[in-house]
């Protein structure tokens, strides 16, 4: 089964990435073999849109299941639209997660465990990214 995993880096054994829209790579493994592809998140700089454009981009790369530590309601809905399942990977390596996968110790998602644009830097917020949010001091009472 193919399978993708947000990832710091370019092998099995970078860190697994907290985010998934904004990650820097995606790792796309074979679980059979182990064999990986890995490659660069187009939408890692989007000023927003990124989790529907990095969801996009694995379901046309042949995703089945989505590993990641955070998944926004955007990007879960790209996913589920397309039937594919996401894992909540807890931290470690990507080869730790995808072994954990294979054992069935990986818990599903449900449904989005962030809000929308929690991978957005408030630099990003404030130039207008983040799909029109601006950051800025909350409104007095």
């Amino acid at each position: 089964m193919r399978i993708v995993i947000s990832s710091q880096g370019d092998d099995l054994d970078a860190p697994a990435s907290p985010l998934f829209g904004r990650c820097p790579t995606y790792l796309f493994v074979e679980t059979e073999t182990m064999e990986f592809e890995a490659l660069p998140n187009p939408a890692v700089s989007q000023g927003g849109g990124a989790g529907v454009q990095a969801a996009q981009f694995v379901v046309n790369h042949g995703a089945r299941a989505v590993l990641s530590s955070n998944l926004g309601p955007n990007a879960f809905g790209v996913l589920q639209a397309a039937g594919i399942p996401a894992y909540l990977v807890p931290g470690g390596t990507v080869r730790q997660a995808v072994e954990a996968f294979k054992a069935g110790q990986l818990e599903p998602m449900a449904g989005a465990n962030v809000m929308a644009h929690a991978g957005t830097t408030d630099r990003e917020l404030r130039r207008g990214g983040g799909g029109g949010v601006q950051a800025g001091p909350s409104p007095r009472p």
